[in-house]
């Protein structure tokens, strides 16, 4: 192999190296950001309708028994997350698509993590949660309250819809990238590992340690649900043709900022939560 050839060849691997590393921080500072907001609308509500309970690490647990709680506040509260995320994806959706996807920078590849950390937090959730008889699995039991039928069909309904979702997130996905050298056909299983299935898995991993032992079954599922996500996405990004980027694409390089930025919320997260947080 010559000396240019292994110039080129080195200079492609760390272009990978770099991709996964900064598309894990996203996907762990984006899933605390939306996760957090999941929570918070959820606390918020609950403290509106005078709900006490505690806020830990991993779980929202409330202190009032079964008997007390009536059919419009188990929907105000368990809604209040999803209708949260819904809002804020679609919003970050929106941006991606109209403006960002257009611009340099991993600005585009940070809404496009918030849009499906908020797609995986509806949908996802109600798949995960139907498993558990918990969580978002109320909204469905408690709206119908026709048996767990019911809720089974909208499981099903939601799961396959993410799986929708993902397979058309791909159009976005490639287009979230600024190295010329990965947008390239033939390099695209390296930027599928370093930027859908690394991330996926490595992120979710140190999601799961930052909360372990504390980490709630639910979550567990959630890490799992956003694979009805990336998969897809994954798959279709494999047979896409498209490898373009846009004029005077920025540097493939470590976004420091944006280390420091998950690993303050990852530590907050820790040190406020721990306690255990009482509303």
């Amino acid at each position: 192999m010559s000396a240019p050839a292994v110039f080129a060849s080195s200079g492609q691997s760390a272009k990978t190296h770099i991709t996964a590393l900064n598309s894990v921080v996203l996907y762990v500072l984006t899933y605390l950001l939306m996760q957090g907001l999941y929570q918070a609308a959820t606390v918020g509500m609950a403290k509106r309708l005078s709900i006490p309970g505690v806020w830990h690490v991993s779980s929202i647990k409330f202190t009032i028994t079964d008997p007390e709680w009536w059919r419009t506040g188990v929907l105000a509260v368990y809604g209040a997350g999803p209708a949260a995320c819904t809002i804020v994806g679609v919003v970050a959706g929106l941006w991606f698509w109209k403006r960002a996807r257009l611009k340099r920078g991993l600005l585009k590849l940070f809404l496009l993590w918030v849009a499906l950390h908020g797609c995986n937090l509806v949908l996802g959730a109600m798949v995960g949660d139907t498993f558990t008889e918990s969580g978002a699995w109320y909204i469905p039991s408690w709206l119908f309250l026709a048996g767990n039928i019911p809720n089974i069909i909208v499981a099903v309904f939601c799961g396959l819809v993410q799986v929708v979702f993902g397979y058309f997130a791909s159009i976005g996905f490639l287009q979230s990238h600024d190295s010329i050298t990965l947008m390239r056909y033939s390099n695209r299983r390296q930027l599928i590992v370093a930027a859908i299935l690394v991330p996926w898995i490595v992120g979710s991993a140190a999601v799961a340690a930052l909360k372990w032992p504390e980490l709630s079954r639910n979550e567990e599922l959630h890490f799992l649900t956003m694979g009805l996500l990336v998969v897809p996405m994954a798959v279709r990004s494999a047979n896409e043709l498209f490898e373009f980027t846009i004029p005077a694409p920025q540097k493939t390089k470590i976004a420091w900022s944006l280390v420091l930025a998950a690993g303050v919320a990852a530590v907050a997260w820790r040190l406020v939560l721990s306690p255990g947080v009482a509303f």
